[in-house]
């Protein structure tokens, strides 16, 4: 489930605290020409603490841009992986939102990656759900030798560019106590031409990845995977 509510509450909150530092601002401008020195001042004061809390929402909106709730073991993704050459895969990626991309991986594996961000309990009892986003996915060799030396490759699948909640915590951990735990989770399966993958994250757990259907299933067994 996408957060996209969620945002739009803290992104209107923002605007609303933001305009009400407008409306203070040019309060305090009329009563600073009409020489009421000290309204003025007072006023100021009004506008620097909505400009302040605006910031701190619009900010909170960022931090938790990209991530999605997670109220059970739910489906985060769904991978279809289409042979290109050997060791050469094209994977195309669902998401549950709605979210398509296609990459190429070089291996003989594929390994998807995600953030996971957990609450302390005085914000669970809010009704404050797990979070998550998917970080990246790359292609692995099983031969220790060539994933050593031979062609990495690796696709981003988080396009943002300003600091998260994820790696906030980690930069300022006593500045945000009221995250209980976050760390990375990671599944991985072999490719297959014509493989159809799922990827489920648990509440209370990491990644899983599944065959999404007897075909690849079968195809897997018979590589051992």
């Amino acid at each position: 489930m996408s957060l996209t509510p969620v945002l739009l509450v803290l992104f209107v909150v923002a605007a609303l605290f933001a305009l009400g530092a407008v409306g203070h601002g040019l309060r305090a401008r009329r009563r600073w020409r009409e020489r009421r020195r000290f309204v003025a001042f007072v006023r100021m004061l009004g506008a620097t603490a909505s400009l302040a809390i605006a910031l701190v929402f619009a900010f909170a909106a960022l931090a938790l841009s990209g991530y999605r709730r997670l109220t059970a073991e739910a489906e985060i993704a769904r991978i279809e992986a289409h042979a290109l050459a050997p060791q050469r895969f094209a994977l195309d990626i669902q998401t549950p939102d709605g979210d398509r991309r296609r990459v190429e991986l070089a291996g003989d594996d594929w390994q998807l990656d995600a953030r996971v961000v957990k609450w302390k309990p005085r914000v669970l009892v809010l009704g404050a759900p797990p979070l998550y986003r998917l970080e990246r996915i790359g292609g692995r060799y099983r031969d220790l030798a060539q994933e050593r030396t031979a062609l990495r490759s690796v696709a981003s699948l988080d396009d943002t560019r300003w600091p998260d909640l994820w790696s906030l915590k980690r930069r300022y951990p006593a500045g945000l106590g009221w995250v209980d735990a976050e760390y990375g989770s990671a599944a991985y399966l072999p490719l297959v031409d014509g493989g159809r993958y799922v990827v489920t994250l648990a509440a209370a757990g990491g990644l899983v990845a599944r065959p999404a259907d007897a075909a690849t299933a079968a195809k897997l067994a018979a590589t051992g995977g």
